[in-house]
């Protein structure tokens, strides 16, 4: 199995890599298993099946991207400076893919959500619970900004809500025009779902 100190977390980073390459259903465990260089056969002593190995990556990815959220928020600045920084760590993150791979990798919630979340249960509820996640963040933030008098939005979660399905949609076009670019009207749709005026 070679060695078995790390065979787990590179069967998580090899998943993560192929998952953001390819459709989650052309991936197998075979593969999966060459890349980390674990063998098949010890693939089970960590996994009960590839959907588990699927929610470790889902986990540990949305971790990651928690914490990144997370410095921003609570990074100097206003509340619309750190909407801002989490745009820009986005558009950043998906320039990064192309330069790397060539492709823009899109966002792995949002991929996994259209092709697997409507057969495969658990998946699909632990992206809701990420997405709701990820609402519950900006709307905090919004609130915090309507309570300081730097805003005024009548129906935070529904503006939350908005804002992260306009981020997971430009990000999805991203993906579909191989092309960072698409997110450059997040920040202007933003200030004017926001009721705030462009020069903001």
């Amino acid at each position: 199995m070679g060695r078995t100190s790390d065979a787990r977390e590179r069967l998580v980073a090899a998943a993560t890599e192929l998952f953001s390459e390819r459709a989650y259903g052309s991936v197998g465990i075979a593969e999966i298993a060459s890349r980390a260089g674990v063998q098949k056969g010890s693939f089970y002593y960590f996994f009960s099946s590839k959907e588990a190995l699927a929610l470790a990556v889902i986990d540990q990815h949305w971790a990651w991207q928690r914490g990144q959220w997370e410095q921003v928020l609570k990074s100097e600045g206003t509340a619309l400076e750190h909407l801002r920084g989490i745009f820009d760590a986005t558009t950043r993150m998906q320039a990064r893919a192309l330069q790397g791979t060539g492709s823009v990798t899109g966002c792995m919630f949002g991929n996994l959500a259209l092709e697997v979340s409507s057969i495969n249960e658990p998946i699909q509820k632990r992206l809701q619970e990420i997405f709701e996640q990820q609402v519950e963040m900006i709307g905090g933030e919004l609130r915090s900004a309507v309570e300081a008098g730097q805003l005024s939005v009548a129906d935070v979660p529904t503006a939350a809500k908005s804002i992260v399905a306009q981020l997971e949609g430009l990000v999805l076009f991203a993906k579909l025009f191989n092309d960072p670019a698409q997110l450059d009207s997040l920040w202007a749709n933003s200030l004017q779902l926001l009721g705030v005026a462009a020069a903001a």
